[in-house]
């Protein structure tokens, strides 16, 4: 692997340095969200009153409209597609905690948690139907055929990861098939989709945007398999992908790396004893001693430099340095 230089201060820019150009718009966005989610069943809204005031970063709405300026400008259309890419991140996270069984997000309580499975499952497919009826609604077609890619996607390689993790296939072309899809494509789902928001977007440049998130979102993903391993103290149990039987860059890289019988007995510790909270302390130990850390953290600027260059095919403006900006906040946040 060629050198990548890491981050330089001049680098870091506030999430309000990097709104900045899209400013006018994200409050907008965020009131016309909370009306889309409200439902005349009590129930349901009360959840959703308690999924949107419990919201993230909204990272992915930020890179529809960074990527509809960047050739163009913020429409009706644009703002249709941030609601429909946030209608199914939320979805897709609700879903997520109930296959994970997980009782927080964000630190707060899962929407399982409180109100049990069942309830949860549907909640996520009410945010689907609703992304659905936006675009249909607006003849959106373009757009939600670039979402239905991602949701396709995000399915397959979710289902992928649970077929390998029980093989403990520890191949690095069947980790990137996953991450691309699991968790890249709805990144190149919102960069596609503010392109596309544009009346002058061709297929040709929407598939080029498309490649773009693609890229940031697999860099995306490195930096959580980092956090998973102590590469940042995010304030999370250590070890959570080995409890889960996944196959995270770090630690591929040092299963390969290790002799057999040492890969032999830390595998066993992967299929066997992934709750020993000692002996998963002496996988990630294995990890760091092996310069599995070091080695994702490569690819993971290798990433970020792709991405960056990328770019550079578009006139320079504030929207492009903003979504510079963005990518690098993407593999430098804390959590």
């Amino acid at each position: 692997m060629k050198v990548c230089q890491e981050e330089q201060p001049s680098m870091k820019a506030s999430l309000a340095d990097i709104r900045a150009p899209i400013a006018e718009h994200l409050p907008v966005f965020e009131k016309r969200f909370e009306e889309a989610v409200k439902s005349k069943v009590p129930l349901l809204d009360k959840v959703m009153y308690y999924v949107v005031r419990r919201k993230g970063k909204q990272v992915r709405p930020m890179f529809v409209f960074l990527c509809a300026q960047l050739s163009g400008a913020v429409s009706e259309a644009t703002h249709r597609g941030a609601a429909l890419v946030e209608l199914m991140h939320t979805a897709s996270l609700i879903h997520d905690d109930v296959v994970d069984d997980a009782d927080e997000r964000r630190g707060f309580f899962s929407v399982n948690a409180i109100w049990k499975n069942k309830i949860a499952v549907l909640v996520g497919d009410y945010l689907l139907s609703k992304g659905l009826l936006l675009s249909v609604e607006h003849g959106d077609f373009d757009m939600l055929r670039l979402l239905s890619k991602a949701v396709r996607e995000m399915s397959e390689g979710e289902l992928l990861q649970i077929e390998r993790s029980r093989q403990l296939n520890f191949d690095e072309s069947v980790y990137y098939d996953i991450i691309r899809q699991k968790t890249a494509s709805l990144i190149a789902s919102a960069c596609a989709i503010g392109h596309a928001s544009n009346p002058d977007a061709t297929k040709e440049s929407t598939e080029r945007m498309w490649t773009l998130g693609e890229t940031i979102g697999i860099a995306f993903q490195i930096r959580d398999d980092l956090f998973d391993l102590g590469e940042k103290d995010v304030g999370k149990p250590r070890g959570i992908d080995i409890k889960e039987k996944k196959l995270t860059l770090p630690l591929i890289h040092t299963l390969n790396k290790l002799p057999k019988r040492e890969r032999q007995y830390f595998v066993n510790i992967i299929k066997n004893h992934n709750t020993d909270k000692r002996k998963v302390a002496e996988v990630i130990k294995a990890v760091w001693d092996n310069g599995g850390i070091d080695y994702a953290r490569q690819a993971m600027f290798e990433y970020r430099d792709k991405a960056l260059e990328m770019l550079q095919a578009y006139q320079p403006s504030p929207s492009r340095n903003s979504l510079e900006q963005l990518i690098h906040y993407t593999i430098n946040r804390e959590k």
